[in-house]
């Protein structure tokens, strides 16, 4: 029987499960899992997913809380839940988000990291087995610094430009999420093309880019290619330190026999032309942010995108509690 494209990548890159997905993390069995707000969002919209959504109701208002601050409590207990529940499945780390609202207000990232890691510590999860998730701002980039110098593991995502990647190279961050996808996506919009080839994918090409500039540098962060939007992009990017892939995908891959020519690794990356290290202060990167429209766009729109995914799971929670209300005085 043939090998697989997905056990070809297995051999070069850390495979990491992108779903909230239950099921389909304990069929396919990744290393690790990376979740975010539009992910819990579907996934508390799961009738399966009902008995959770009352177990962390229970235990909020058990803290004697109520109205708003009893939802935000109960979407951060459920956040953490469906990580504990992940953790069941898998041998490696999961990824947390914190709420996205915070993202250029470092001193409050760092609080709800902080309030996220002992919700994990009381259910029993060592705090190595959960990495943070923070969008690359510059605030969630100076918050993740603070937070490795805690103890407390950090994924930075939303990451489109590689003044974003040297800032979180710097900080000391553990590991990094540029989005192949999304910058595709741009691509293709800017470009007014439909089809461009993965030898000229500027999502690919950023990736490879970061990896290299790490690699030359000696940075030990990992880069994590995330937001995939085929199976070539994600062969074109094996031997990166770790992929985040979702799971159609991955079914996909299990169901391919390409090959992998030229693997990224240490090697590759020396043979790459030199790129001249850099050190960002606050001006540098917000300079270097506003002259790249893609990131700018990009990352304030994904940061939109997960603000609006909390929305509608706390617009979900309301009417679940005003649901019971009006049961229990009927």
């Amino acid at each position: 029987m043939p090998t697989t494209s997905l056990h070809h990548l297995q051999q070069h890159t850390t495979i990491v499960a992108d779903t909230g997905n239950l099921h389909a993390i304990e069929r396919l069995r990744p290393t690790d899992a990376t979740t975010n707000p539009s992910l819990i969002t579907a996934a508390a919209q799961d009738p399966i997913n009902q008995a959770l959504l009352e177990q962390v109701q229970q235990q909020a208002e058990a803290e004697g809380l109520r109205d708003a601050a009893l939802i935000e409590r109960m979407i951060d207990l459920l956040t953490v839940q469906f990580g504990i529940e992940i953790l069941k499945l898998i041998d490696g780390r999961v990824s947390t988000e914190v709420d996205a609202r915070l993202s250029f207000d470092q001193a409050a990232t760092v609080t709800k990291a902080h309030e996220l890691i002992e919700i994990y510590q009381q259910a029993g999860i060592d705090r190595e087995r959960v990495l943070i998730k923070i969008a690359a701002t510059w605030q969630g980039i100076q918050a993740a610094q603070q937070l490795e110098a805690d103890g407390i593991h950090c994924n930075l995502t939303l990451l489109f430009g590689l003044h974003q990647a040297i800032a979180c190279a710097d900080a000391g961050v553990t590991l990094i999420s540029p989005f192949v996808g999304r910058i595709l996506d741009w691509q293709k919009k800017s470009t007014g093309r439909t089809e461009i080839p993965v030898t000229e994918d500027a999502g690919v090409q950023s990736v490879k880019q970061i990896y290299t500039y790490y690699k030359q540098h000696g940075y030990q962060t990992q880069v994590m290619g995330a937001s995939f939007r085929s199976t070539a992009q994600i062969l074109a990017l094996a031997g990166c330190d770790l992929l985040t892939i979702a799971p159609n995908l991955l079914d996909e891959l299990s169901l391919l026999t390409t090959d992998i020519d030229q693997p990224l690794c240490l090697d590759w990356a020396t043979q790459q032309p030199p790129m001249p290290q850099q050190r960002l202060d606050a001006a540098q990167f917000m300079q270097q942010h506003a002259q790249d429209p893609m990131s700018s766009e990009l990352l304030q729109a994904g940061i939109d995108g997960f603000v609006q995914a909390r929305q509608q799971l706390t617009a979900q929670l309301m009417s679940q509690l005003t649901t019971q209300l009006q049961q229990r005085f009927a």
